[in-house]
């Protein structure tokens, strides 16, 4: 399907919903079947949820703060390359190949490469902290974490990255204030695309040091929006690719409601009672993220904008992508195509150790290249040797790591 990324592309692209009609034409409506024993997520026995207690790690991604929670990862937050990709695969139907990017990700640049795991939270340095700091994914910033989230906040806003802000789900939950049937209540994509452009706008406008950057901007900020839906919504009989209801997000989001006011617990998400995830076969991997990601882009181009503000607010500033690629790509053949899958998988690789450290890393770095490998031949990927980094030294937003959020 994903051919049909270029066909959904016309000068008339302004809705998301009409992009998405022309790739998914009723000819080639795909079907989802709904097993309630095979999608069934137990929240029981071994599963139960048990809230975190000292030295355990929750961080800014609901969903793994969940799994932590309920053991589909340690409940301590400390997890392995191998635990990421089942843990997620058990729990919310990833699709092993972008689970298993994300978590060599995650090792990589922000945890323990001498055991292949990494902090869901804070880090948690082991004997080679010193030579290489794990910054877990808490201190991820513009590596696992971005700006313009839906429910964290912007770093250098708030000097916090892992709370949720409740004007922000606030925000969220009432787009859908109008709808007077619990029943027919959905935070689907195109209302979460449409709360997204909102955000965008707010940190331009509120953060001095909003910055997009070339892989946490392109590829993990508008995950964070993605996830929401394709992970959290429940599966049923009525709805096989889901339906996000009030409850449902809430649950996920550590929000209970007492007597009409919102109280966030942190590190208290849950996986619902009676949910479903998705379909076996129906995994959400890489293919269908870099399709849906495309899609959004059509009709949100302002998305793909890499730069920042300036140190005031309302100044941001794009760099030019063909200067960033030398000349690999522009600003309008990255939506040819498969192009924009195909950049966000050459920046994710793009700053990967090109050998192996005392060969801790051979294995995984391995198991990842036979993924994209395939992925960069099967799309005709342009051949990308280098993203020229210095060209984004001027933002002073522009920080892979912890740093000082105080600065």
């Amino acid at each position: 399907m994903a051919h049909k990324i270029l066909e959904a592309r016309t000068t008339n692209d302004t809705c998301l919903a009409d992009a998405y009609a022309i790739a998914h034409p009723p000819t080639d409506k795909r079907t989802v079947n709904f097993d309630p024993t095979l999608q069934y997520v137990s929240t029981t026995g071994q599963h139960a949820f048990v809230p975190p207690v000292t030295g355990d790690f929750r961080g800014p991604c609901p969903g793994l703060n969940a799994m932590a929670n309920h053991g589909y990862i340690p409940r301590n937050g400390i997890v392995t390359v191998d635990q990421f990709v089942d843990g997620t695969f058990t729990a919310f139907g990833m699709g092993r190949d972008l689970a298993l990017i994300l978590a060599i990700y995650g090792t990589v640049f922000d945890g323990d490469i001498s055991s292949l795991s990494f902090s869901i939270g804070e880090g948690d340095n082991s004997i080679l902290g010193s030579l290489f700091p794990q910054n877990g994914l808490t201190g991820s910033h513009n590596n696992y974490e971005a700006d313009a989230s839906p429910m964290k906040g912007d770093l250098y806003q708030y000097k916090n990255n892992y709370n949720v802000q409740m004007s922000q789900f606030r925000q969220l939950y009432d787009l859908q204030a109008n709808v007077s049937d619990p029943s027919q209540v959905n935070f689907d994509i195109p209302l979460l695309t449409s709360f997204r452009v909102s955000r965008f706008q707010q940190s331009i406008a509120n953060n001095p040091k909003f910055f997009n950057d070339v892989f946490s901007g392109i590829a993990v900020q508008p995950a964070a929006y993605q996830f929401i839906y394709r992970f959290m919504a429940n599966k049923s009989e009525e709805y096989p690719e889901g339906r996000l209801d009030r409850e449902v997000l809430k649950s996920f989001y550590a929000i209970t409601d007492v007597e009409n006011n919102f109280v966030y617990t942190p590190g208290y998400e849950r996986i619902p009672n009676n949910w479903y995830k998705r379909a076996i076969g129906d995994e959400y991997g890489m293919v269908p993220f870099a399709i849906e990601l495309n899609l959004i882009a059509l009709a949100h181009p302002e998305f793909l904008s890499i730069g920042g503000n300036t140190g005031q607010v309302d100044t941001f500033t794009s760099v030019n992508l063909a200067d960033l690629t030398g000349g690999v790509y522009n600003a309008s053949t990255l939506l040819e195509g498969n192009n924009l899958g195909c950049f966000v998988l050459q920046a994710a690789v793009m700053n990967l150790p090109t050998t192996s450290v005392a060969g801790l890393l051979e294995g995984v770095l391995n198991d990842l290249a036979g993924i994209v490998d395939p992925l960069l031949q099967e799309w005709d990927c342009p051949e990308l040797e280098n993203i020229d980094e210095s060209l984004l030294e001027k933002f002073p937003g522009y920080s892979r790591s912890s740093g000082d959020a105080g600065v």
